[in-house]
């Protein structure tokens, strides 16, 4: 805490020199809808000072008394120059007018043309939706998840697998947010889709280092996604229809101009369609998702505005009445933003966060099996930007979390006799408070520096265990189990999580930038699966499970060329892991109160080079991304204690996207992934035993092969209609080809016994059998509109 209070000091002082100043501020818009714009630029050139608005549009310059020329600009909309003299605090929002001229071509992104070189942040990548709307796509489904994994420094272990891996970590690793609200699936159907609804979305940057210290709770990344707020000026309707499901979307003023609202919804029919094809009881199977994405808000006043949000998605996975399978994600957020002056604004989140799934088995009231489990947690958050003057801008707040993990409420019903193998839910808290401050230093020097502490409590109702000693790799014992009241506290950790950047500017087109930041997590996902299913299992720390921990560093080059049009960015990180978590050989991880016997804890290390060369302006836009990385990890009793590659090390990952605008109304687009082979354990050894093959790791060693390299092409043609003064309905259709070459790639590789009795002289044939999730291409034909 004295940390803390020593910046405090450092900043006050800061701002007892910024006295005499004025303030001008107020928030950035679309002309057209009155949306606000997330890094719009308010910029004084001939003073070299300028200000990005905030998550809510909102900006702040704190000036001289004096006449200035304001620029207001943002990537795809027209420059606003406005003359202003100030002579006290003035409040002044801006709208922003799209170009002109039609811009068809794809841009990288919405922020300023320089804001590679001239920002602090790196290790950052922020999405257009109009360059995710373009991109190649599984069976014509724009999709936010599949398109960050084009980036350097982001993977997946193959199609099927549910979320993404970022520099080397696991996918609990990433925070993701929908509206600050955290979703802990961010996948319908197995990972092909994501849970976002592009119609809905609004704005999506990932950190993947130098993060904030206004973010915790993860290890590797963040995944900030922000909705649309509504058009408050005119009704607008988006859809698409295509080959397996549906969207729609509707936005519209409630008052003009001072409250609006979306709601969009989709959902997949693929089983409704397969329907009239099957015979039998396989007319009842259902597969399936759906999600619904609202959001209102309200201007009160021009201090006040206060925002209602939601998330509802479910995917559907059944045989009938014999079995099925469910689970889904529920959000809500309400949020509160006021400005006190020129120079404070506020900003209060309240969230509540659902995710459950549920399993069942039997077709009758007398035999069965049905298994539920989920996580919730309800949250407050309060967040302060205090714009002390031109060179400090501050950022502090607080947040508090409530955990309720309930592993499996399990029933089993066997003629009528009841079995219950249900778990007991387990509480936690998680709290923090932070504090940073962006700092200019000159004209080429600018700082981010800050410092975040964290308190987490495992707290009851609940039974607590105490483990004994055992051998390497095997599972310890209980050895006391203890009754502990609800509220009272098991275990509790707290940690100081410090976070820094730096840029130097070396000229108007180039600069160099480091970061440094420490992570803690509190929360851990358990499974031991080739991948990440959506029956995995939250758990809290506690006596027996430490938090993890992270710490990383990173370098990098960015240069600008050609008036902004190439874009060159080169980094280099290293990442030291604690207490992370990982398993005995075949640990038992469902249904099982005594779990934590079965975790064991170690050591890892990612490490790599990332780059990236962008051209975002012209007919032909795009990028190449290329990633040389490790990822490791060493514990006791695992592979002999030695360093062994992690189920997503992934050593070479190459991207290339393309986008090609043929005419006005038609463009081309095509992305190639060509990615190592995933790490894997096979036997290296097997004996026989009456005529039956068993498979043997002599030396229990840990993902001792590599399958083979994961590599793909996709293409896509979008074909737009005329567009016309007085016309209200545009639309396009989109026509695309997934894994243009039928590639096979590999998910997992097993080996199996050829199915007959072999004779006693006779050798027995093993195979090794290569399991690919996707054999072949995958046309598909979409159509997109939209009517305002």
């Amino acid at each position: 805490m004295k940390y803390i209070i020593a910046c405090l000091a450092v900043i006050a002082s800061i701002s007892l020199y910024a006295q005499d100043r004025v303030n001008l501020s107020g928030y950035i818009r679309d002309e057209a809808s009155a949306e606000t714009l997330i890094g719009a630029t308010a910029y004084i050139y001939d003073k070299n000072i300028g200000a990005s608005s905030n998550e809510y549009g909102y900006y702040s310059l704190s000036l001289e008394p004096g006449e200035y020329e304001v620029e207001y600009s943002y990537l795809g909309y027209d420059l606003r120059v406005e003359k202003i003299n100030l002579t006290e605090d003035t409040r002044l929002d801006i709208d922003l007018t799209l170009e002109s001229q039609t811009i068809q071509e794809v841009v990288v992104t919405a922020e300023a043309e320089d804001a590679q070189v001239k920002d602090v942040q790196m290790s950052v990548n922020k999405l257009e939706i109009a360059q995710i709307k373009a991109l190649p796509t599984l069976l014509g489904e724009v999709e936010v998840i599949r398109s960050l994994q084009l980036l350097p420094g982001v993977s997946s272990v193959g199609e099927g697998a549910t979320g993404f891996n970022v520099r080397g970590g696991s996918i609990d690793q990433n925070l993701v947010l929908l509206d600050e609200a955290p979703v802990y699936n961010s996948s319908h159907l197995f990972g092909f889709f994501s849970v976002f609804n592009p119609d809905a979305v609004k704005d999506v940057k990932l950190y993947k280092g130098g993060i904030p210290s206004r973010y915790g709770g993860r290890l590797s990344s963040i995944l900030d996604v922000r909705m649309k707020e509504g058009n408050a000026k005119q009704l607008e309707i988006n859809g698409g229809v295509g080959l397996i499901f549906s969207r729609l979307s509707i936005e519209a003023p409630i008052a003009k101009e001072k409250a609006s609202f979306i709601v969009a919804a989709r959902r997949s029919y693929i089983d409704v369609l397969s329907r009239p094809f099957l015979e039998g009881d396989a007319t009842d199977n259902i597969l399936n998702f759906y999600d619904l994405t609202l959001k209102a808000n309200w201007n009160i006043n021009e201090n006040n505005r206060v925002f209602a949000s939601g998330y509802f998605g479910r995917d559907n996975f059944g045989f009938g009445d014999a079995a099925g399978f469910n689970w889904g994600n529920s959000t809500a957020t309400v949020r509160w933003n006021h400005i006190y002056n020129q120079k404070l604004f506020s900003n209060l989140t309240l969230f509540y966060s659902d995710y459950d799934y549920q399993i069942s088995f039997g077709d009758d009231s007398q035999n069965g099996f049905d298994w539920n489990a989920s996580i919730e947690n309800l949250s407050a958050k309060l967040d302060y930007n205090y714009y002390i003057n031109s060179t400090n801008s501050l950022r502090f707040g607080l947040q508090t979390i409530y955990y309720d993990f309930s592993p499996g409420e399990a029933v089993g019903r066997s003629e009528g006799e009841i079995s219950d193998f249900s778990l007991d839910p387990k509480f936690a808290s998680e709290n923090a408070l932070y504090l940073e401050n962006e700092q200019k230093l000159g004209s080429k020097l600018v700082l981010n520096y800050g410092l975040r502490w964290s308190y987490f409590a495992y707290l009851g109702k609940g039974t607590s265990y105490e483990f004994g000693e055992a051998p390497l790799g095997d599972s310890r014992p209980v050895i006391s189990a203890t009754a502990v009241e609800g509220g009272d506290i098991i275990a509790d950790y707290n940690n100081f999580e410090p976070r820094f950047s730096a840029k130097y500017q070396l000229d108007d087109k180039s600069s160099i930038k480091a970061s440094y930041n420490r992570m803690v997590q509190y929360i851990h996902l358990l499974s031991n699966t080739t991948a990440s299913t959506p029956v995995d299992i939250w758990t809290p720390s506690s006596n027996n499970i430490r938090p993890q921990l992270a710490d990383q560093i990173a370098l990098g080059y960015f240069r600008n060329f050609q008036d902004n049009t190439y874009k060159l960015s080169v980094e280099s990180y290293y990442k030291d892991y604690a207490q992370l978590i990982d398993y005995i050989d075949d640990a038992d991880l469902l249904l099982n109160p005594f779990l934590e016997g079965d975790v064991l804890e170690g050591e890892g290390r990612a490490y790599g080079v990332e780059l990236q060369m962008e051209k975002s302006k012209g007919r032909f836009t795009g990028w190449a991304s290329y990633t040389l990385a490790r990822s490791e990890r060493r514990v006791d009793g695992i592979n002999q204690g030695d360093w062994y590659a992690a189920r997503f090390d992934q050593t070479h990952n190459l991207s290339v996207v393309g986008f090609y605008e043929i005419s006005d109304y038609v463009t081309a687009s095509a992305n190639f992934s060509l990615i190592s082979g995933t790490p894997a354990t096979f036997p290296t050894s097997r004996y026989t035993v009456q005529g039956y093959t068993i498979a043997n790791n002599d030396n229990l060693t840990r993902n001792n092969v590599r399958i083979p390299a994961y590599h793909r092409l996709d293409l896509s043609v979008t074909v737009k209609g005329k567009k016309h003064a007085e016309k209200r309905w545009d639309g396009e259709w989109v026509f695309g080809i997934y894994n243009v070459y039928s590639r096979r790639n590999p998910f997992a590789i097993y080996f199996r016994q050829e199915d007959r009795r072999f004779g006693p002289q006779e050798p027995v044939t093993t195979e090794a059998v290569q399991l690919s999730v996707i054999g072949n291409f995958i046309p598909s034909i979409s159509y997109n509109f939209k009517f305002k």
